[in-house]
């Protein structure tokens, strides 16, 4: 359901949940574009679905973002248009909690901008951001981007910077932090 308030950034574990991530033509919410974006959704902590699609975003990929994510002009060429993806995605969704790494800063801004401009509304869901669980639960760390963080935990990094596998370890790192947080306490019982 799409409406004009955005939904509550929650520090908690959910066991119900769908974790994503967007590819962009570089990092302005105002400039850029979505290249990819795909989804896991995750029901009493086990994966149940994934949804991954590359977008084209009518315009050229520049080369830096092509080389951060290995996304090219031609592999998009016959791709889909955002505003038919995001209309998925949303249904995808079916306003469960997000939970993404660095959404609250990143993801959310696009979805949000191209809602209101699609659809004329935003998706109300709350949301985790991961990035902001690990600088609380792992302070030791130095740094707490998410292949830091995967490697930290043993997972494959493997596909780095492509939504879906990104969406995997994140996937993964969302659990290892509920675990955390249940040992600290934090977690509300379901």
């Amino acid at each position: 359901m799409l409406g004009k308030n955005k939904g509550k950034q929650l520090t908690v574990y959910v066991p119900d949940y769908v974790v994503f991530d967007l590819e962009t033509t570089g990092v302005s919410c105002y400039r850029d574009s979505v290249v990819e974006i795909s989804a896991i959704k995750v029901i009493g902590g086990r994966i149940e679905d994934e949804f991954s699609s590359l977008v084209n975003p009518q315009r050229s990929i520049p080369y830096a973002a092509s080389r951060v994510n290995g996304i090219t002009d031609d592999m998009v060429a016959d791709a889909p248009l955002f505003e038919k993806v995001l209309a998925e995605f949303i249904e995808f969704t079916e306003g469960m909690t997000l939970v993404g790494h660095n959404i609250h800063s990143f993801d959310l801004k696009f979805i949000y901008r191209d809602s209101e401009k699609f659809y004329g509304g935003i998706p109300g869901n709350n949301y985790v951001d991961t990035l902001r669980l690990a600088r609380k639960h792992l302070p030791q760390l130095k740094h707490h981007n998410l292949t830091v963080l995967a490697e930290y935990y043993g997972f494959s990094t493997a596909g780095a910077h492509r939504a879906l596998n990104d969406c995997r370890m994140n996937q993964q790192l969302y659990e290892k932090l509920g675990e955390l947080m249940n040992k600290d306490g934090c977690m509300p019982l379901f």
